[in-house]
């Protein structure tokens, strides 16, 4: 069965973002010849053609980033100033909202119905910080031993951001929303494989009054972002992808001592006990491990199931996996499209296979479902799965989920600590107080008990090879500020 890509990026794209990218305000042509092909998951044929950034083009985005911070006018705003451009921004993205939606349809295969539901959380990342400029203490005055002190947060001062393919405009906003609202000013570099979003995020900044040189944008590849996390103008670097990629940057951090946030992989775990209602648990499981093909670095891809519940629990789930509709994305009744991309799909099928080879059951799935074309793989289930399996410790960022027995709550809490990660996590339990005990000795940055919440006002960042920082909530705008402390001589003014 083949089906067809129903974006039209002639007629749906302005020609500047399809041409050009964003740099001190203007849309600029490149100054070199790459290009950058984007290629549907749904056909395996190429959608559009764009630019692609040279370190010629990343430079001029540096130096306009730059002279917006050392001489414009946005960090000497006051925080209310910035967060009325905030919230102009969040209303800009959400009049297009349905254009985004198709947009990240065709550049990954996400589901048209679930691309449209997390987009319209989007503006909700601006709205936010701009309540937020109203309550955060950007300053507090402090008594000293000869004195006072007047502690002032300021902006960190030019950000990159470096993002990945598989949520590019919601993991942009996370971070720029609280970044702006901050002061700072921004080179965002968009994956080679998902440049749209962020473009069209520079019509809605343009369109919000953003001044000149804050918010500047060049799709490209890995090479020219290497320049751009190397480059001594760079304050801070941000970003979200691979944990590979992300020890790379925070090493070329480290050499010249620049600020670093990064967030990165995961393997969640999803402790169902024995009293949890299991309706709840896997709808959850179900719902946050497939629909966007395992592709959410917050996937609770470790189910652990207790002995005494276990064929059932394995029942349910085949049962609830088998009712997911594997096809287009564009039709609405589809559950779950294809991975995002040819090397996507070869690497999942390769842990599938490795699965097999290392005794685990393959009770649900474990193929391409049969279609002739586009990356599709279908859910897939593992029973009989050992902690120490690389399908139980490898993020495989696919719709794989590893079945793991345990026969006691310490058991669980060890089988969920033994990872190399720690970013989400999940507790199904009808004692709320037994569930939040199991939670705190989970170590990870983010955990729910009876479903999977994320929300803007709440910190979300991982332990130990998850990441640095944090994202979302008053942490997520303070990784964007540094600490001045002014001391005064006498008491302060009452």
């Amino acid at each position: 069965m083949d089906f067809l890509d129903r974006l039209n990026p002639e007629t749906e794209l302005s020609e500047r973002v399809r041409k050009h990218f964003f740099i001190n305000g203007e849309w600029r042509e490149p100054r070199g010849r790459e290009t950058l092909d984007l290629v549907s998951p749904i056909t395996e044929q190429i959608i559009l053609t764009v630019p692609g950034g040279s370190a010629a083009d990343i430079s001029d985005a540096v130096d306009a980033a730059r002279r917006a911070f050392d001489q414009g006018p946005w960090p000497r705003m006051a925080p209310a100033q910035r967060g009325e451009i905030l919230r102009k921004m969040g209303e800009a993205i959400a009049a297009r909202i349905p254009l985004l939606s198709r947009i990240w349809t065709a550049q990954v295969g996400a589901t048209i119905g679930f691309t449209s539901m997390f987009t319209g959380l989007i503006p909700s990342y601006y709205n936010y910080y701009a309540d937020l400029a109203a309550t955060f203490a950007f300053e507090d005055v402090r008594p000293t031993f000869q004195g006072h002190a007047r502690v002032v947060r300021e902006p960190v001062g030019v950000c990159a951001l470096i993002l990945p393919w598989n949520a590019p405009l919601i993991l942009l906003s996370q971070k720029l929303a609280a970044g702006l609202l901050a002061g700072c000013t921004f080179v965002v570099k968009p994956s080679p494989e998902t440049p749209l979003d962020a473009l069209i995020l520079a019509e809605c900044a343009e369109e919000a009054g953003l001044p000149a040189g804050v918010l500047n944008i060049v799709p490209a590849g890995r090479e020219a972002g290497d320049s751009l996390i190397r480059d001594l103008r760079i304050d801070k670097v941000s970003f979200t992808g691979s944990t590979a990629a992300g020890k790379h940057i925070g090493a070329v951090c480290a050499e010249r001592v620049a600020r670093c946030s990064l967030e990165l992989g995961g393997k969640s775990a999803a402790i169902i006990c024995e009293d949890a209602d299991l309706e709840t648990a896997i709808g959850t499981i179900t719902a946050f491990a497939m629909p966007f093909s395992g592709q959410i670095c917050f996937s609770q891809t470790r189910v652990l199931v207790p002995e005494k519940r276990r064929d059932e629990i394995l029942g349910a789930f085949v049962a609830a996996v088998e009712t997911i509709k594997l096809g287009d994305p564009w039709d609405e009744t589809t559950t779950m499209g294809p991975l995002s991309m040819a090397r996507q799909r070869d690497r999942v099928l390769g842990y599938i296979d490795a699965g097999r080879s290392e005794g685990a059951k393959l009770i649900s799935g474990g193929s391409n479902g049969g279609f002739n074309r586009g990356y599709f793989v279908e859910p897939t289930i593992f029973a009989d799965v050992t902690p120490d399996m690389a399908i139980a410790q490898e993020e495989i960022f696919g719709p794989v989920v590893s079945v793991l027995s345990y026969s006691s709550d310490e058991e669980a809490i060890a089988i969920a600590n033994n990872s190399q990660f720690g970013l989400s996590g999940t507790v199904f339990s009808n004692d709320l107080a037994r569930a939040e005990r199991i939670a705190r000795q989970v170590r990870t940055g983010n955990i729910s008990i009876n479903g999977l919440q994320i929300d803007p006002g709440v910190p979300f960042g991982g332990f130990k090879q998850s990441g640095i920082g944090r994202e979302g909530g008053p942490e997520g705008l303070e990784v964007f500020l540094e600490s001045k402390a002014i001391y005064f001589p006498g008491a302060a003014a009452a």
